[in-house]
């Protein structure tokens, strides 16, 4: 009998870790998005203003700046990791493109304001993918927690569900950057 209460208290004990420990993957898998979500709207609030400096010097170019601030109002409405993920894929795509026309107009090149909002964009790239590369390591524990045995058994007893990764959709974004001089 004896025996019995103490391989019950054990049980009842790891089933409470487990599902902390659940709660806390979790917990981090939000907070790894939140940073992403961060550094997203810094992206987003930056690309006015990098159009805006653009725009000035190419005012031929009006298709190039439609799609990007349509793009940019795609990623601002996503909802889910996948559709975020997706439409912010599009806005990078959208972005190269303002970039090569500036590439045309040195004098854009030099204005002190335009090189600024590159490399605020620039930092804010890196940082999307530091947090990217956090929130997936994050979704990487908890996937794989739910996964295991025996935690998949508390898992699915208190309904903890598998997460997306945040993954690059188009695939030129794999592609090494070319660097001309």
């Amino acid at each position: 009998m004896m025996i019995l209460l103490i391989v019950l208290v054990v049980v009842i004990l790891w089933a409470i870790w487990a599902y902390n420990g659940f709660i806390s993957l979790v917990n981090r898998t939000k907070e790894a998005w939140a940073d992403i979500d961060v550094q997203l709207k810094r992206r987003h609030d930056l690309i006015p203003n990098l159009v805006e400096t653009v725009k000035g010097y190419a005012t031929h170019e009006e298709k190039a700046f439609t799609n990007v601030t349509e793009a940019r109002a795609k990623a601002l409405s996503a909802g889910t990791v996948d559709e975020k993920a997706k439409a912010e894929a599009g806005l990078s795509n959208a972005l190269k493109s303002v970039f090569a026309i500036a590439e045309a107009y040195p004098q854009l090149r030099a204005v002190e304001a335009f090189t600024n909002l590159q490399t605020e964009l620039s930092d804010t790239e890196n940082k999307i993918q530091a947090a990217r590369r956090f929130y997936n390591g994050n979704v990487r524990d908890l996937n794989t927690a739910i996964d295991s045995f025996p935690g998949n058994l508390i898992a699915k007893n208190f309904n903890f569900a598998k997460q997306p990764f945040f993954e690059l959709e188009d695939a030129s974004e794999r592609e090494p950057v070319q660097v001309k001089f």
